[in-house]
């Protein structure tokens, strides 16, 4: 199977930034879609922001549009979510997700890493 493993997480102020890294490994990524998803205690596990690995295109949620940013490196086969502006709703565990076929809900992943934690203080 794919591997994704995250890391970057933290504790940081309201205002303040991360950036948050997913590298992949175990097959060849072309093709596929990269996806960062966020899960706080007691809720759902909601989509945060998509791209293609070939690049091209990137999709967001309303809840962060205009604050976060996805991206990719090939050479280090890493996708990074850039998040500026945090907000204490920001506190979640952060995971990295990989489709065959892309979507904006969990059960459209094939792959997932082992999650973040970002803590943000009011």
């Amino acid at each position: 199977q794919v591997q994704l493993v995250e890391s970057g997480g933290g504790l940081v102020q309201a205002g303040g930034s991360l950036r948050l890294s997913c590298a992949a490994s175990g097959r060849t990524f072309s093709g596929y879609h990269m996806a960062w998803f966020r899960q706080a205690p007691g809720k759902e596990r909601e989509f945060v922001a998509r791209t293609k690995w070939s690049g091209g295109w990137t999709y967001y949620a309303d809840s962060v549009k205009d604050r976060f940013t996805i991206s990719r490196d090939y050479a280090k086969n890493t996708v990074y979510l850039q998040m500026n502006s945090l907000k204490p709703e920001d506190t979640a565990v952060y995971y990295c997700a990989a489709a065959r076929n892309g979507g904006t809900v969990a059960d459209n992943m094939d792959y997932w890493g082992q999650g973040t934690q970002v803590t943000v203080s009011s």
